[in-house]
């Protein structure tokens, strides 16, 4: 230990646990909303652990050698706003703790990356933060692995309560991490055994410590309020080749006379008379938002550990022939253009179509050819060979093989959406993922978060409709277009082919403030775009959301609207309808919501004024935007199980049903004229 660890291990260590409990106290009461049980529960855990062991500074808390810390158990986000504003984080002081949950604040109800310095992850859905660290453990040792100890060395720990253990992705997590030995991530179990119901006992009866053992995790059990064991076993996790679960026994609420080791204590202000009680049995005599002034100095003294650390990092960062790529990486957006407008070349060349995961898979291949392979961390929840996901550059990412590229996540969609938040949130690389789209559904809660977050995460979604085939409707995404399409600050693509494929991909990954989703078909599709440059569209067209892809001559008598696999049947039905004598345009709108960032003049000018008629083989929820009050082809049920083509045919997803539409949208029945022409 050093003169000022041994120094704040005793008295003075105790009175800075206790700093923490009463500004949580404080602020919960002053906000008459929020949860002051866990934080005074673990501020013996919290102080240690920032006190003692991790590495971080408040004047620069983006420091990409930091430790991180994600407190997965949300609700108790006083805990962490009181460390950051005793440690001295840059714009977080004791006094913004008093607008604890209003409007305005940076003191969320629950933690939120952005918001404040020293939040790394967003939390408060149980069990996403422990996910969330374990991508960020893959993020470290992968990076570690290209650029050495002296640049990338730093562990990631969380705070996890039993409501978090009992979430379902936890499972998921846990095991991943244990499969991948990340050992530099330290697991903190708050392990008060209650929940807002009452006991845990009412709910569970797991040995959560032989379920991380099996798991394949180190694992150490203590006394949460005795600082030494405490200590003791954060150390002996620093020397483990496994992740480590540190099972603190703790009492939730502690040194309330009253509510301590009860429910009442979980979710509720103190109130007057008991916060009075509390800070009698504890000895705190200090005011509301008041810190003794030794203590301050103890925690601001915890919090300038690390400068002469943070100062060698800086010198090996100057002086390493990596460096400068290191901070390339960690700063500056992925560029791929080059590679990607090569490969649209190709493929209008070639005039070759492909199902669009095949295209993906292209579109993949073309950028890990380069320096982008050691930056996109790719991976699939088992369906590697179904999504296509991963190139022939890409390597295993495992417990032998750091600098591996593709991480097999396993049949844990939910936890590898997790996963590749926190890849992407610890900075670096590019994690893109993929699973069939009907399985988004087990994995929104961490794509919510990812939108939420305004993390870059590229979410490969296989197998987009009917045209999959056989497999049936428990595989057919129906619903799922719309429901994504509704969530804000998502980027949803369904690309036509090859070309507009790629060109979702360059979008995806030139979008760095929010998640991108591409939407692929198992089923082959004709190459629709024969140019890579589109009139009126300055350069990518998918990255400006919808565009004229068929014009007509002179004024249109209809618009046919489309997305992905239905962009070929409207052109059909448009070239029918031309030998009709119809006007009819085409439109490609692979994805609403870049379009609808688009200028007023430009969707006018690209959708018209003529009657507009929309086609996907999806519901038809959302498309009144675009279509007013115009006809719709698509989904009306569920799927079948029968070939692509039988499906499509019986649902009434045609080139024909798509020309009807549009001659019952003109007012007037067109009879076929082919025999008049001939």
């Amino acid at each position: 230990m050093t003169t000022l660890d041994a120094l704040t291990s005793t008295k003075l260590e105790a009175e800075m646990a206790n700093a923490i409990r009463f500004l949580s106290i404080d602020a919960v009461n002053a906000a008459n909303s929020g949860h002051p049980g866990m934080p005074m529960g673990m501020a013996e855990v919290a102080t240690v652990l920032f006190n003692r062991f991790l590495k971080y500074d408040p004047t620069d808390p983006q420091w990409p050698d930091r430790d991180r810390f994600v407190l997965s158990a949300g609700h108790g986000s006083m805990l962490l706003y009181s460390i950051l504003a005793l440690t001295g984080y840059q714009g977080v002081e004791i006094s913004d703790l008093q607008d604890f949950r209003q409007l305005g604040s940076r003191m969320a109800g629950h933690p939120e990356v952005g918001h404040c310095p020293g939040v790394e992850t967003t939390t408060g859905p149980l069990g996403q933060g422990l996910a969330t660290a374990v991508g960020m453990a893959i993020a470290e040792r992968n990076l570690n692995a290209r650029f050495g100890d002296d640049l990338v060395d730093h562990r990631t720990y969380v705070v996890a309560g039993d409501g978090c253990l009992m979430e379902g992705i936890s499972h998921e997590a846990i095991d991943l991490a244990g499969s991948l030995a990340l050992s530099r991530l330290v697991v903190l179990w708050d392990n008060n055994r209650i929940t807002i119901d009452g006991s845990t006992e009412l709910s569970t009866r797991m040995d959560q410590t032989a379920r991380f053992s099996a798991a394949g995790w180190a694992t150490h059990s203590i006394d949460g309020h005795d600082r030494d064991e405490i200590a003791g076993a954060i150390q002996a996790a620093s020397k483990s080749d496994r992740p480590t679960l540190i099972d603190c026994r703790t009492t939730i609420g502690f040194g309330s006379p009253n509510l301590a080791g009860t429910n009442g204590v979980h979710g509720s202000p103190l109130g007057e008379a008991e916060t009075v009680l509390t800070r009698a049995n504890l000895g705190w005599t200090a005011e509301p938002f008041v810190v003794p002034d030794h203590v301050r100095q103890a925690w601001l003294a915890a919090g300038s550990r690390f400068q002469g650390v943070k100062s060698t990092w800086e010198e090996h960062l100057a002086s390493d022939e990596l460096g400068p790529e290191f901070q390339r990486w960690m700063n500056e957006p992925l560029d791929v253009s080059v590679e990607l407008a090569s490969l649209v070349d190709e493929v209008i060349e070639s005039e070759s179509g492909a199902a669009t995961r095949a295209s993906s898979l292209a579109a993949i291949e073309a950028m890990t050819s380069g320096q982008a392979r050691l930056r996109l961390l790719g991976g699939s929840a088992d369906l590697t060979g179904s999504n296509l996901t991963r190139s022939t550059t890409q390597e295993t990412f495992d417990s032998a093989n750091r600098s591996g590229t593709y991480v097999h996540y396993g049949i844990r969609e939910h936890a590898m959406a997790a996963a590749m938040n926190g890849i992407g949130l610890h900075g670096g690389l590019v994690p893109y993922g993929g699973t069939f789209f009907a399985f988004v559904d087990y994995l929104r809660p961490a794509l919510r978060l990812s939108a939420l977050m305004g993390t870059q995460v590229i979410y490969v979604m296989t197998h987009d409709s009917i045209g999959l085939g056989e497999d049936g409707p428990t595989h057919q995404p129906v619903e799922q277009l719309a429901s994504l399409r509704a969530m804000p600050n998502v980027d949803v693509y369904r690309p036509a082919d090859a070309v507009e494929t790629a060109e979702a991909w360059a979008s995806a990954i030139q979008t760095t403030d929010r998640p991108s989703v591409l939407c692929l078909s198992r089923q082959g599709l004709a190459l629709q775009r024969r140019s890579s440059v589109i009139v009126g569209v300055p350069g990518n067209p998918v990255a400006f959301g919808g565009y004229v892809l068929v014009d007509t001559a002179g004024p249109r008598d209809a618009t046919i609207v489309a997305t992905g696999s239905e962009v070929g049947l409207a052109t059909e039905a448009a070239a029918d309808l031309a030998e009709e004598g119809l006007s009819v345009a085409v439109v490609s709108l692979p994805c609403w919501e870049r379009f609808g960032r688009q200028s007023q003049a430009y969707q006018d000018s690209v959708l018209g004024e003529a009657p507009r008629v929309g086609v996907e083989a999806a519901v038809e929820f959302g498309w009144d935007r675009w279509l007013g009050d115009g006809q719709f082809v698509g989904m009306e049920s569920f799927g079948a199980s029968a070939p692509a083509s039988d499906l499509f045919v019986h649902f009434g997803i045609t080139s024909e049903a798509v020309a009807n539409s549009v001659r019952k949208s003109l007012g007037a029945t067109h009879t076929d004229q082919k025999e008049t022409h001939q």
